[in-house]
């Protein structure tokens, strides 16, 4: 499957940059999928106008390989988008050794899916020419978005040189920059316009500690004496696996009305959007309830029932649930709450 075989209107949303939320993992109390609330959430993230789904990622927690869930899961997500009518963008992950990565791209392509998000997380011990054969392996099988983890949650570092290689893969049609950190950031949009790849990979953002400005930012880049113009299109985030309503509304001004609000309220957004990251991921606690705590939100919001994750020892950290609390009662703008109220037993029961 190539990026040519991409039906035109989810390969248009996926190129003008959309909202596109990291999905979690709804389970029962005895750690079991809860079908029910899983197609739940998704039914929610499309009626808030997410242009796409990410499914079997890091907020679906990999664990699920292990547990039986990766295909079921993705054939939930998957049936629900067929359903819904808006033709999103279907990712889905991949990752592992060669052999399982290129297994669980065939089994994401036999569902329908569009492109594979590709980790190379555990892959330290690989050199950049096996880095680049094992994503070619992939590539070989159908579309791919590279995947720049943050080392707190398991990724690596990926100098420019391994992205400008990347980007020069025919079948990359997107880069998630999430490692936390500005410079390695801007090694990937060089790398990309190094490789003259711009038009082709579509730059999305996964770094939930400065969201904001990711989607403001235009890069510029001189390239032969000409300056090249790069923008970071929308985001594929944990972050908006909650209050997606609003995600899409923030994205919608970005890309519509820009000039709506001062440099300085943007800026203002920016951090609050950080300092809200901060909450939910447990930045105190060295990200340990990032996972927990976007289940606490839907629970409070009635799409879950419980936080409970594959392993029982993930919770959320330390302190985190007073951190919320404040941070809810202090910024209630930020949540979607009357929307999913509104919506909320028709996704549950339709």
């Amino acid at each position: 499957m190539l990026i040519s075989d991409i039906a035109p209107i989810p390969l248009a949303k996926l190129r003008k940059g959309g909202v596109v939320p990291a999905h979690p993992l709804a389970l029962t109390a005895g750690r079991e999928l809860d079908e029910r609330r899983q197609r739940a959430l998704s039914r929610y993230y499309l009626d808030a106008g997410a242009a796409g789904l990410a499914v079997g990622v890091h907020t679906t927690q990999f664990a699920i390989r292990e547990a039986g869930l990766f295909r079921p899961v993705l054939e939930l997500a998957a049936g629900e988008a067929a359903r819904h009518g808006s033709e999103p963008f279907l990712i889905a992950g991949a990752m592992g050794p060669t052999a399982q990565a290129v297994d669980e791209t065939e089994t994401a392509r036999a569902l329908g899916y569009h492109a594979v998000l590709l980790s190379l997380a555990g892959r330290d011990a690989m050199d950049e020419d096996a880095l680049i054969a094992h994503c070619r392996a992939v590539a070989g099988v159908m579309p791919v978005v590279g995947f720049y983890l943050q080392r707190a949650v398991g990724g690596q570092h990926l100098p420019a040189g391994f992205w400008r290689r990347f980007a020069g893969i025919e079948n990359v049609l997107a880069i998630k920059m999430a490692p936390f950190n500005r410079y390695q950031t801007l090694d990937v949009i060089e790398a990309v316009v190094a490789a003259r790849a711009e038009d082709r990979v579509t730059l999305y953002t996964g770094n939930d500690d400065h969201i904001v400005a990711d989607l403001l930012t235009e890069v510029r880049i001189k390239r032969d004496g000409v300056e090249v113009p790069v923008r970071i299109r929308g985001g594929l985030l944990g972050h908006w696996a909650v209050w997606t309503r609003r995600a899409v509304e923030l994205l919608d001004e970005i890309h519509d009305r820009p000039g709506g609000r001062s440099v300085t309220d943007w800026l203002a957004l920016d951090a609050l959007t950080t300092r809200a990251n901060a909450v939910l991921f447990d930045a105190a606690n060295d990200f340990a309830g990032c996972i927990a705590a976007l289940h606490e939100v839907l629970r409070r919001q009635g799409l879950l029932e419980g936080t409970w994750c594959l392993d029982p020892d993930e919770s959320m950290g330390p302190g985190q649930m007073e951190r919320l609390d404040r941070l809810l009662a202090e910024h209630p703008e930020l949540t979607d709450d009357a929307f999913v109220a509104t919506h909320r037993d028709r996704w549950l029961t339709g």
